[in-house]
């Protein structure tokens, strides 16, 4: 089977790596409205195996509410693709959006993120100058994953979370999107080893690798750039747990984000944010995971008010 998706992905993904006047005639992003002044850019990131039709519920609030709203829904890594390697994700949809993202006359962007989709717009932020005002992030594992979901069970039919780090702490693991964020508590030494995409993004790599090399102060200082974040999530979500940048430790039990090890040192600026006031958590209980795109609500209290 995972050999089947790596061929699978690999194949798919020629078409990300063509000149960049291919790609866009290619229309590996949708712009789907034209710009209008007052309004700010909305970008939509979509979620792990899905696509842009995530977003074509939202979109259609956007322009309900705000007519004429610049938006653009990222129609890259798309579905199965979805599975490529985090950092060649950030690095292919990097280079679409960040004239959008970098734009000295524009009124600024706003990034809306779906899941696994959370975590690229994370590294976005970290690596792109940018002119980002909102970060809104709808259950997004910004602090990792560990838990049995059916998308385990599907996929790696052979393991459970007790025991998938020895194929995701791996180097063949790590080709693997889902092995870049898995964050095992009980395995802390071997993700800090293997880890090459969210240990460097939360400055806890014990190996000197290439990403974070002089970079970790240059990520902290672009998402600094930030004037709000977002953290969307609930109870009932079944597939990201916990949320809002809340993790286990090695008794299974939840930390908050002010409890972890990377907030204490703020290593990523996440802690100076806070202090600050500029980010702004919001639970609700009763959405599973695949309704967080769908949902009125969550719409109107959660993005509605910065666009």
């Amino acid at each position: 089977m995972l050999d089947l998706l790596r061929e699978t992905a690999k194949r798919k993904q020629m078409k990300y790596f063509a000149p960049m006047n291919v790609v866009i005639c290619g229309c590996v992003l949708l712009c789907t409205i034209s710009y209008s002044v007052g309004y700010k850019h909305v970008i939509f990131m979509h979620g792990i195996l899905s696509g842009p039709i995530e977003f074509n519920y939202y979109n259609e609030l956007v322009q309900q509410y705000h007519p004429n709203t610049p938006v653009t829904i990222v129609d890259m890594f798309d579905y199965l693709v979805s599975l490529t390697n985090m950092w060649t994700q950030v690095e292919n949809i990097s280079a679409v959006v960040k004239p959008i993202m970098t734009n000295t006359t524009s009124e600024g962007t706003i990034l809306v993120c779906f899941s696994q989709g959370g975590l690229i717009c994370r590294a976005l932020l970290s690596v792109i100058p940018h002119n980002v005002e909102t970060f809104v992030s709808l259950s997004g594992p910004l602090s990792g994953q560990f838990g049995d979901s059916v998308f385990l069970k599907y996929f790696f039919p052979k393991y459970l979370k007790e025991n998938i780090y020895k194929l995701f702490y791996t180097d063949y693991g790590q080709t693997y999107s889902i092995g870049n964020y898995w964050n095992d508590p009980h395995q802390q030494t071997l993700y800090k080893k293997f880890s090459t995409f969210l240990a460097v993004l939360n400055n806890q790599s014990d190996v000197v690798n290439p990403r974070s090399q002089g970079l970790s102060r240059e990520y902290r200082h672009n998402f600094m750039r930030l004037k709000n974040l977002i953290l969307v999530g609930g109870p009932d979500d079944g597939v990201i747990t916990p949320c809002h940048f809340g993790m286990y430790n090695e008794s299974e039990a939840i930390l908050p984000m002010e409890e972890q090890e990377w907030y204490k040192n703020d290593a990523f600026g996440l802690k100076t944010l806070n202090s600050q006031g500029r980010i702004h958590r919001f639970t609700f209980s009763g959405i599973p995971h695949r309704s967080w795109h769908s949902n009125l609500t969550v719409f109107e209290t959660c993005i509605k008010p910065w666009l």
